[in-house]
């Protein structure tokens, strides 16, 4: 999928949050990474039309993305969308939240929805989970139920807000595993990540954001290996200062 940023600019009051980000590119697995407070969130939100920008387009394989409040929920349809803590409907099962939607939203049979919920949840592992409540899964079951969902429809893209941040270092590997198998299937997704190892191994692009600013893009292997930016520079090693 080709994506076109032309200068997106975000603000809340005051505050830039977004100054001028742009970039043109084909996007197959990219990892947005950064400092905290740096703008990852909030342009990932823009991407997804969860956020309307302060200024600039965006372009999907060349489509103008219309944020009229009307044409926004079409445009949703066609993207899958995992939240830092899955963001799963409390008051479901697990089957339940991924078929509903699909009902929903794309008017999918609830026998048909039902057979594409049990499909999914076989294929990460959650076969035997699916009545089951968000609140009697681990972790890492309820982010694997949130991929479930985000992917259930077939998205043209799929965005991942920090899927593993509140995650133990178990669980992280396990959504992080699931993650890269999605991306091995051809699935093009977006993540915000602080997950270094995942970010340059798994991303084939990496988007560096600072104080609002894209300040590098490239190729994950050219960025890790060759960050020309101080601010990238000082963000590698101060994360893997600790490394084992």
């Amino acid at each position: 999928m080709h994506v076109r940023l032309e200068g997106i600019d975000m603000n809340f009051g005051e505050v830039a949050v977004l100054k001028q980000v742009s970039l043109s590119d084909r996007i197959d697995k990219l990892a947005i990474i950064g400092p905290s407070g740096g703008g990852k969130t909030t342009l990932l939100r823009i991407i997804g039309g969860l956020l309307v920008p302060s200024g600039g387009r965006l372009f999907l394989d060349e489509q103008e993305v219309d944020y009229a409040e009307n044409k926004l929920p079409a445009y949703r349809a066609q993207l899958g969308y995992v939240f830092q803590q899955g963001g799963l409907f409390h008051h479901l099962s697990a089957r339940k939240n991924i078929a509903l939607p699909l009902q929903v939203v794309h008017g999918t049979s609830e026998e048909e929805a039902l057979e594409r919920a049990q499909e999914l949840l076989n294929r990460f592992g959650l076969g035997s989970e699916g009545d089951k409540m968000p609140a009697q899964l681990s972790g890492g079951q309820q982010q694997r139920a949130a991929i479930a969902r985000a992917i259930a429809a077939s998205p043209k893209l799929v965005l991942l807000d920090e899927p593993t941040s509140a995650l133990d270092p178990e669980y992280t590997n396990e959504v992080l595993d699931v993650i890269n198998d999605l991306g091995e299937t051809g699935i093009r997704f977006i993540i915000v990540t602080h997950e270094m190892g995942f970010a340059r191994h798994a991303c084939d692009k990496i988007a560096f954001l600072y104080d609002g600013m894209l300040l590098e893009y490239g190729s994950s292997s050219e960025l890790f290996e060759n960050p020309t930016s101080p601010e990238l520079q000082r963000f590698l090693g101060k994360l893997l200062e600790w490394r084992i």
